[in-house]
């Protein structure tokens, strides 16, 4: 069963303990958005709550995949950029499949919810992200569309004697 998207879902206590399930979940899996296992919900919460006031400010649009039961499966975060030369495209950051919904093509489904949600802001042309080397994600994203544009080796410490390249991606959406 696919996921069902929404774009500037209502931030409920629901929406916010899944989303802080969902992130602490990913990051014990092993999964590379800016934490590393073992995590727990309150080292999470605060990046959490970064997120949710750039939303309330205008500056973070969020994109969310629910599940048949209604759990959520999958987000997205959408960054404007407030330089006056950069505001005609956007980052995409804290991209996030559940483990338990891995290999059922449902990242790709978010990648195109997040492309199509992108086209419709006012001025937006391009989506930019950034990955962490040395799990095979630039491939998967190349898959979806994206282009390598970027790659700073060893920027990103997971731990000491494992540092990985911080690798940028560019989708055109024209």
């Amino acid at each position: 069963m696919p996921l069902t998207f929404t774009l500037d879902p209502a931030v409920t206590p629901a929406l916010r303990d899944g989303v802080l399930d969902l992130w602490t979940d990913v990051s014990n899996a092993g999964g590379a958005v800016g934490f590393v296992a073992p995590v727990d919900r309150e080292r999470i919460r605060p990046e959490l709550v970064k997120h949710l006031t750039a939303m309330a400010e205008g500056r973070h649009r969020l994109l969310v995949g629910h599940d048949e039961d209604g759990e959520v499966a999958a987000t997205a975060f959408f960054a404007f950029n407030t330089h006056r030369l950069m505001t005609h495209w956007v980052w995409l950051y804290t991209v996030m499949v559940h483990p338990r919904h891995q290999g059922k093509g449902y990242g790709r489904d978010l990648m195109a919810a997040a492309a199509d949600a992108a086209r419709g802001f006012d001025g937006i042309e391009a989506v930019r992200l950034s990955c962490r080397g040395g799990l095979g994600l630039e491939h998967f994203y190349t898959s979806c569309g994206y282009k390598e544009v970027g790659r700073v080796p060893a920027a990103i410490r997971v731990a000491p004697g494992d540092d990985r390249d911080d690798i940028t991606l560019l989708l055109p959406l024209a």
